[in-house]
């Protein structure tokens, strides 16, 4: 049973073995023939970080939608509240590097777009949940996602001063990386087949990859069907987060 309330309080909730481990393996096999890279020769690994788009394949679109995954967004989103993936994306591949990360940085996901970049808003328009699913074994030197506990609370009352078409992402991480530095941190480590559910207004941050092996992540949205209902009668955990963040 999902700890709902843990997931309105911390923001955040570790599924594991959401999907198979073999399943996952056949997947990180996939990722690296995207690369282009030779998995057995370190040497050929020369960039921090390499970004694969999309994978539609049949084993990445079964990943994203376990039986386990689904009653889970059911839970925390609502039925009917939320669309199957369709495939799986985007990956930021991190590899071992004693360079600074890059893209690394404090910030909240965008939501959606506009004609002049990036956005987010109070109904957390395009993004029902931030995912990240771990298609390799993370641990604390493998550059795992460092998530701000509890940050997801400060967001609301930020949003809450514009409109319905929501705040361009730069200004909105600006105000809200400041006034969630003194959260908990926790590192998204785990194994393949493990995947942290969040919510869409948590602070996260890339890491440093000081271990030995490439950590493959899925970094997708679970997209809505529509915006926040934050007037509903019983609302969705994610809304109820949003509400305990606009009077807490």
């Amino acid at each position: 049973m999902l700890d709902v309330d843990r997931f309105i309080s911390h923001g955040y909730l570790k599924i594991e073995s959401a999907f198979d481990r073999e399943l996952g393996l056949r997947c990180r096999e996939q990722l690296w023939r995207a690369t282009g890279l030779d998995p057995a020769d370190p040497t050929s690994w020369t960039e921090p970080l390499i970004r694969v788009t999309a994978m539609a394949t049949p084993d990445f679109t079964a990943s994203a939608n376990t039986d386990v995954l689904t009653e889970a967004f059911d839970v925390l989103v609502g039925h009917n509240g939320w669309r199957p993936r369709l495939g799986m994306g985007t990956f930021p591949l991190r590899f071992p590097s004693t360079a600074a990360p890059p893209e690394a940085g404090w910030h909240v996901e965008a939501s959606f777009h506009d004609a002049e970049g990036p956005r987010l808003s109070l109904r957390s328009r395009g993004r029902a949940l931030l995912m990240l699913f771990l298609y390799s074994d993370v641990g604390p030197d493998d550059a795992p996602t460092a998530i701000r506990v509890g940050s997801h609370l400060a967001v609301p009352k930020v949003l809450a001063e514009y409109g319905s078409d929501g705040a361009p992402w730069m200004p909105i991480c600006e105000k809200v990386v400041p006034a969630t530095e003194n959260c908990d941190v926790v590192s998204a480590t785990g194994r393949i087949g493990d995947v942290y559910l969040c919510h869409p207004f948590v602070v996260h941050t890339g890491t440093a990859h000081r271990g030995a092996v490439p950590r493959f992540m899925a970094q997708p949205p679970l997209e809505p069907t529509g915006e926040l209902d934050l007037e509903a009668g019983h609302p969705s955990p994610v809304a109820a987060a949003v509400l305990r963040g606009l009077t807490g």
